[in-house]
């Protein structure tokens, strides 16, 4: 039996690996069978999604997950910059170790990798951006990594919605730019490449919300845990 904070987890994690598209209806009954819990649970972990920005009631027809205005959109990416930037910057003048920091974030790139080279949309999705989370758990900010979870999901329902041409491996490079600008000890570049990394993402949005959202993706599927990649098959010879 899953807890409220449990379902409300999944959630933001279905998010996060475009599993839930915006305007995706959540049916009350539908989580409580999913979740083996009461409808009330359901709705209180619905309520919380709510309040975290991640779901909206519309009247006399249920839950379903946010689609984000323009405005909404422009708002989100400007938090991650202020976010991101500030806490790299912050971590440069208190002169943080390098070394598990460095470790942790490469470990999460080859983790990517491999999901790019595999055939798990999900899993891409997900560890692209759980990168930015992971960054801020590395570097000891665990309040700024729940902060930067919610941020992150709410930027990938706006690439979702618009319909973004960021590729995947684009992403992955980027990622491992901003690292090695950690491992040389250079915070302020590392900075400098994670605003240029999110001014991509947010270039890479289309210019208007597509005529309809699919919402046939089956609930049980869209949140289902996210899988781990398959590390590389060791080459012979």
């Amino acid at each position: 039996m899953s807890s409220q904070s449990e379902i409300a987890h999944r959630v933001v994690e279905s998010i996060l690996a475009q599993k839930l598209a915006p305007g995706e209806r959540l049916g009350e009954q539908e989580l409580a069978d999913l979740f083996g819990v009461s409808r009330t649970l359901v709705r209180e972990a619905l309520m919380q999604l709510q309040a975290r920005g991640f779901v909206e009631v519309r009247p006399r027809r249920g839950w379903y997950v946010v689609e984000p205005s323009v405005d909404e959109a422009r708002d989100a990416f400007a938090a991650r910059r202020a976010v991101e930037a500030g806490l790299l910057r912050q971590a440069g003048e208190q002169g943080k170790p390098l070394q598990q920091v460095v470790r942790t974030l490469r470990r999460h790139i080859a983790d990517e990798e491999a999901a790019i080279d595999g055939a798990d949309a999900a899993t891409r999705a997900f560890l692209l951006a759980d990168f930015h989370v992971c960054l801020a758990d590395s570097l000891g900010h665990r309040a700024l990594a729940g902060i930067l979870r919610d941020l992150t999901a709410r930027t990938t329902l706006v690439a979702t919605l618009y319909q973004s041409t960021h590729d995947a491996r684009q992403s992955c490079k980027e990622h491992a730019h901003i690292v090695a600008a950690i491992a040389s000890g250079d915070f302020d570049e590392a900075a400098r490449r994670v605003l240029a990394h999110i001014g991509s993402v947010e270039d890479a949005l289309g210019k208007s919300v597509p005529a309809s959202v699919d919402a046939r993706e089956r609930l049980r599927a869209s949140l289902a845990p996210i899988a781990a990649p398959k590390p590389p098959t060791p080459r012979k010879g």
